[in-house]
């Protein structure tokens, strides 16, 4: 059995979309405690070109079917949702295996079918489409995570979100705004500052620009060229938590006299638990927030969408469809 596919079949670090490819992949074969499912939607994320540089993709795992993200029908007529992290619990894979994300060892969603761990499927609520559905287990529930659990803010507090227009950061303004928290963003294009404004945020300002506050927390997704303005932006005691480095991952000014000096805390964040996602699927059926949709594409156009989200011109996510 073959099926169509988007993959990566060769790694390529200066010009990642050289090792892209549309055609024929075999569709994945049944296994103990895996389940395979019909891929409705799925959404690019920039793990998916970080994956044709390889980073987190080994050469010898090639070709690679592309995507972490889906909804789609299971072999029951159900409509689900994947959970993009595999092995978080052993279910389906050695009990001595390392979580990975989809795609580092494991065929993605690219395709009209999928395999995942039977463990790795949840019900999507009725009230997501497909394509608002496939937006969430990557992008959503890392900024879900970001804000909920690592920086550990409430009601009423203050984030700063760089770089508006990524789809991390602009679930961050979207759940925080629902959250009851005073959202600040920032990016370098004057039309993604307004959309930020439009999506909840207080205020939007120009990169490294100075913020009427001090904030109680800061998402970063940005890396190098915002770090030393995240440091600055935060309240004594505040926290940074960093979930990827678009930008790189070596800041000039590390600020760490700043860091201690205001005992300033920077926590780590990836991804998030399968409890977490049952989580943000309900707060998103529960209080009508939705994931902000740049463009849907079919499948078969899926180098167009590669090419907008390596452009940086998109604002919210990219998703791709079968059928």
């Amino acid at each position: 059995m073959v099926m169509f596919a988007v993959y990566a079949s060769r790694i390529d670090r200066d010009q990642p979309l050289s090792g892209l490819e549309l055609g024929e992949r075999p569709a994945p074969e049944a296994r103990p405690g895996w389940s395979a499912v019909d891929v409705r939607a799925a959404s690019l994320n920039h793990h998916d070109l970080w994956s044709l540089r390889g980073v987190g993709l080994a050469e010898d795992k090639l070709p690679m079917i592309l995507g972490c993200d889906a909804a789609g029908v299971d072999a029951d007529g159900n409509e689900v949702v994947l959970h993009s992290v595999i092995g978080q619990t052993g279910h389906g894979v050695g009990p001595r295996e390392p979580r990975s994300i989809l795609t580092e060892r494991y065929q993605g969603t690219f395709a009209e079918q999928v395999a995942v761990p039977t463990w790795n499927i949840l019900p999507k609520p009725k009230e997501l489409s497909f394509a608002e559905a496939a937006c969430l287990p990557t992008a959503w529930l890392t900024a879900y995570r970001m804000l909920f659990t690592n920086a550990g803010v409430r009601p009423g507090d203050s984030v700063l979100v760089q770089g508006a227009g990524g789809g991390v950061a602009t679930a961050a303004i979207v759940l925080g705004k629902a959250a009851g928290l005073r959202v600040f963003a920032t990016s370098r294009d004057e039309a993604k500052r307004k959309r930020a404004v439009d999506l909840g945020a207080v205020e939007a300002v120009e990169s490294g620009a100075r913020l009427p506050q001090r904030v109680d927390a800061v998402i970063e997704t940005v890396g190098a060229a915002t770090w030393s303005h995240s440091v600055k932006s935060l309240r004594p005691g505040g926290t940074i938590v960093i979930s990827g480095a678009t930008s790189g991952d070596r800041p000039s000014h590390a600020e760490l006299t700043r860091i201690f000096f205001l005992e300033l805390k920077v926590v780590g964040s990836t991804m998030g638990t399968k409890e977490e996602l049952e989580d943000l699927l309900s707060f998103c059926a529960a209080t009508g927030v939705r994931p902000v949709i740049d463009e849907v594409l079919p499948l078969d156009r899926a180098r167009e969408g590669f090419e907008r989200l390596e452009s940086g011109n998109q604002f919210g996510k990219i998703v791709l469809t079968n059928g």
